[in-house]
């Protein structure tokens, strides 16, 4: 077993990216297939049937894979369907919401300021620190993300709140654990739709503390 728990085989499995031919770990990339109907269909569980295409979990490679790619990929004549980079995000966003909830439930995850600095300040080992992109700045920045952890900034407040059973949240940390490293591994994808190459809408924090 691989850090965190991790099973060590799934974690050094690696393909090809169909656009930029960069070999790298599946958990950087989004998996696709072609679809009875020969439509180009996501596939974030990476369950479903068919040749697996892989493309980098960035927007605009998404959008450079529309251009022929994956037709080419496939060596077939395949349709794109439109807006298939929003469906990716939206897909994203609810299973990384989806598995904080989980984390939620499982009593491995608090929400609010007072809470979160409780567990950051007390010992507590948090594995991802989540703050809500549309939150306030001055806010986000008197929370710090610890050694080893990591931050995320691109959920909204609103998205946050499903995960936690409110209305809204702004500030949230999970605590280390298995369900916690999927989240890290869904909510990168995601940021990477979101926020380009990876760039933070908060001071930096996003990256893992060395």
């Amino acid at each position: 077993m691989a850090r965190g728990g991790h099973n060590k085989d799934r974690d050094d499995a690696e393909r090809k990216c169909i656009v930029t031919g960069e070999v790298q770990p599946k958990a950087g990339l989004i998996r696709f297939v072609v679809g009875p109907d020969n439509q180009v269909v996501p596939d974030i569980l990476g369950k479903l049937p068919g040749r697996g295409m892989y493309v980098t979990a960035n927007r605009d490679v998404l959008e450079e894979a529309k251009k022929g790619q994956f037709s080419r990929s496939a060596k077939q004549a395949v349709t794109v369907p439109d807006g298939l980079v929003e469906e990716v995000e939206r897909q994203l966003a609810r299973r990384t919401v989806d598995l904080i909830a989980l984390t939620r439930k499982a009593g491995r995850a608090v929400c609010g300021f007072e809470k979160v600095k409780g567990w950051l300040a007390g010992g507590e080992r948090v594995r991802v620190l989540v703050q809500a992109s549309d939150g306030s700045e001055r806010g986000k920045t008197k929370l710090w993300t610890p050694e080893g952890a990591r931050y995320f900034g691109c959920l909204t407040s609103t998205e946050l709140g499903l995960a936690f059973g409110r209305q809204s949240v702004i500030h949230g940390a999970l605590a280390t654990g298995r369900l916690s490293d999927r989240v890290v591994e869904e909510a990168t994808k995601l940021r990477g739709l979101r926020e380009g190459n990876g760039g933070d809408t908060a001071s930096g924090k996003d990256k893992e503390a060395k």
